[in-house]
């Protein structure tokens, strides 16, 4: 966990509550949010909602609100009230989805007090929350939105500006070579009390589309801020990918479970490692997984809690989740695999694939690249793939 920037203690600057939007389907993340809501998707063994609360806590904000709504209780379940981790959580389930800025305009009450943060709960970043909100309030405007500059502006959603970092519009994904800008927009906003002027009680608003083309049109001051540090939007299975062996290989600071080994090799608590393993960093082995004689583990390489990994089985740039059993001589290459998957011996795993939570690959079976399982399904020796139906 990293300290705050010298001669500043947390939060005396910030002094805020922020909001982590969390109702998102994640469907561009499908098989894998099949069964889990997006901010439960896991970067190194833990939900991405707890990386991002981590960084709230470090920059002295631990008053906190949530929105959900796909898979709500799993979400309660597992960060509670927030005790446990060192935050106040507040939560609001929408029976129907009120939007980016709806969902926020929800909490109004509960942001009377003053400057606030919100932040995705999907989204992967070490920003200096403490500086950001400091730049905020020395601007003096509605809304500060921190950017990102980006090889590829067509990608994301533009931000333009004037001389004085004044957002004065947005291009969303402009064509090659006609972008006004090269930062986009990262999702992270600081705001004032008075944003909610722009946010209609109870109805469907967003952000991008309603909310700031109306500050635009009513020459509301608000500005950019420029994050110099980590951000990725965990938004597919590639930036999932890219997200999880970014933090393996350190370039963000989030911090890692398990102790380290060797270079590059963490191991989590009741894990056993039986002699004769290969192991080549980056690894991350999570708690309580038993690995057998003779098995590769080949980085980058992320294996979640309570994993089997038998004899002979090879895994090599992949991100196993918890639960998942690798059978003898079974090999996984580049592959995502969910909750409890099983993949029985002599199966191979190709580049690319993703596995639903709870599926089957049967003995000698064969997945191919970019393959997409769904959740309980079996794939058979023959590579078709069938339900294993209801639980």
């Amino acid at each position: 966990m990293s300290a705050p920037p010298a001669g500043r203690r947390p939060g005396d600057d910030t002094a805020c509550k922020a909001m982590i939007m969390a109702a998102g389907l994640g469907t561009r993340l499908y098989p894998l949010t099949g069964r889990t809501a997006k901010p439960m998707v896991p970067i190194l063994n833990r939900p991405v909602m707890e990386h991002m609360l981590n960084l709230l806590r470090r920059h002295g904000i631990r008053q906190v609100a949530a929105n959900l709504h796909y898979h709500p209780d799993k979400i309660r379940t597992y960060f509670g009230d927030g005790s446990g981790f060192g935050m106040e959580l507040t939560y609001n389930v929408e029976a129907e989805l009120l939007g980016t800025a709806g969902g926020v305009g929800a909490f109004r009450d509960f942001f009377a007090g003053g400057t606030f943060v919100v932040v995705s709960g999907d989204g992967l970043t070490d920003i200096d929350l403490t500086a950001f909100v400091t730049a905020h309030k020395r601007n003096g405007g509605i809304a500060t939105l921190a950017v990102k500059q980006v090889a590829d502006p067509s990608l994301y959603g533009v931000v333009v500006c004037d001389a004085g970092d004044r957002i004065t519009g947005f291009q969303e994904k402009p064509p090659h070579g006609e972008a006004l800008s090269d930062v986009c927009n990262t999702g992270i906003y600081a705001f004032e009390p008075a944003i909610f002027d722009y946010v209609p009680p109870g109805a469907f608003v967003d952000w991008a589309k309603d909310v700031f083309p109306a500050l635009l049109a009513h020459g509301a001051p608000f500005h950019r801020w420029l994050l110099d540090t980590y951000w990725n939007d965990v938004g597919n299975i590639e930036q999932y990918r890219v997200s999880n062996f970014d933090a393996l290989l350190g370039l963000v600071e989030v911090d890692v479970p398990g102790r380290s080994v060797s270079p590059g090799v963490w191991v989590g608590e009741g894990t056993q490692i039986e002699p004769g393993v290969r192991i080549e960093a980056p690894v991350l082995v999570g708690a309580g997984c038993f690995i057998e004689a003779e098995a590769e583990l080949l980085g980058p390489l992320i294996i979640g809690d309570g994993c089997v990994i038998e004899r002979g089985a090879v895994l090599e740039g992949a991100i196993n989740w918890a639960g998942v059993k690798a059978g003898r001589g079974s090999r996984m290459e580049g592959s995502i695999l969910g909750r409890n998957v099983v993949v029985h011996h002599e199966a191979e795993v190709h580049e690319d694939a993703v596995i639903g939570d709870r599926s089957e690959v049967s003995g000698h079976a064969l997945v191919p690249p970019g393959a997409r399982v769904e959740p309980r399904s079996c794939v058979r020796p023959d590579g078709s793939f069938t339900s294993i139906g209801p639980e």
